[in-house]
């Protein structure tokens, strides 16, 4: 007997405990990365308005902030520096008392066991908003190297345990491993913004972070959304020049580049859910259109089902909070 009234699949969701010990993907908030947007000064915190629940912080709030993860058991933070000035070459970004640096080893005295990740890229940093300087009105990717792999450097300095570069310049990997090695920072971690596109999820952050282009756009750099075999060339190109992690951002959209990727790498996948993600989920929840916990669940889940090993989402604190409220 193959069938119905033998098979009953639903004896596997009967009670809620049944549930829980035949679920196939489990959230666990140690697998969580919080973004934070850190600021120089002293008890700030200016509400981001296209992201309701964050805001731009100043090292002291950035601190509480780690604490309150650290407390719901995520595992780490991710940093994205908001200068005082910037220029064409995007000098701030290694500059050693910037606010990332001073944020990173704030944050690593307070909370030493949170896992610090510190964002690499110039865009936050330029005047003209472009993720490396100009040769014209071209992003010159070559010439962007160096200051990648110099602020990698200095972010490890400061107590970063992964960098991130989030660039999109060819041959960045093996530069900044390059560079860290040569300075003493073999151990490390390389996390590949490795599959990259170009994304319209992007809006609420580009606010965040003041960061939009001051022309153009940033095509000629980022994925376009339409290809999947470009993808596989992006990660496995950022394999051999030595990442110890693989992202693929938005994460969303792109459940199925995610599969793929899990399918054919080996390393730790990593899955961005954006801030365009969070912003809609928000504004349908504002609406009453929505089950806000729920869907935050269902949507991590889904990143979790299609491979994604770590997820840094915008969700983490209640994501956290309402994994162990299931517990």
């Amino acid at each position: 007997m193959t069938g119905f009234p033998a098979v009953r699949p639903r004896r596997l969701r009967h009670t809620p405990t049944i549930r829980r010990m035949v679920s196939e993907t489990r959230l666990d908030p140690a697998k969580l990365v919080l973004p934070a947007f850190v600021v120089n000064g002293e008890g700030i915190e200016q509400p981001i308005a296209s992201m309701p629940g964050h805001a731009r912080l100043s090292l002291d709030r950035a601190v509480d902030l780690a604490r309150r993860a650290a407390g719901l058991g995520i595992g780490g933070i991710i940093l994205f520096g908001i200068p005082d000035d910037k220029d064409p070459e995007g000098t701030g970004a290694w500059d050693p008392d910037g606010p990332v640096p001073r944020a990173l080893r704030a944050i690593k005295n307070a909370v030493p066991d949170l896992v610090l990740w510190a964002d690499v890229c110039l865009c936050e940093y330029t005047s003209h908003g472009h993720c490396g300087p100009l040769r014209g009105t071209e992003i010159d990717n070559d010439a962007a190297l160096p200051s990648l792999a110099r602020a990698a450097a200095v972010y490890a300095d400061a107590g970063a345990d992964v960098v991130a570069p989030s660039d999109m310049m060819d041959g960045r990997v093996a530069a900044i491993r390059t560079g860290l090695d040569a300075a003493g920072y073999e151990n490390i971690a390389v996390c590949s913004y490795a599959v990259k596109y170009a994304s319209a999820y992007y809006g609420p952050f580009r606010d965040a972070a003041d960061s939009a282009p001051a022309f153009g756009d940033r095509l000629t750099y980022q994925m376009d959304p339409a290809n999947a075999r470009e993808a596989r060339r992006e990660a496995l190109l950022d394999v051999d020049e030595g990442a110890d992690m693989i992202m693929v951002k938005p994460a969303g959209p792109y459940q199925d580049i995610i599969r793929d990727l899990r399918d054919r790498i080996d390393l730790p996948l990593v899955a961005y859910q954006v801030s365009g993600e969070m912003a809609m989920v928000e504004a349908a929840a504002a609406r009453g259109w929505i089950d806000r916990d729920r869907i935050i669940l269902e949507s991590l889940t889904g990143i979790v089902r299609s491979g994604a090993d770590i997820v840094i989402t915008y969700f983490a604190l209640d994501a956290a909070r309402l994994i162990q409220e299931q517990s």
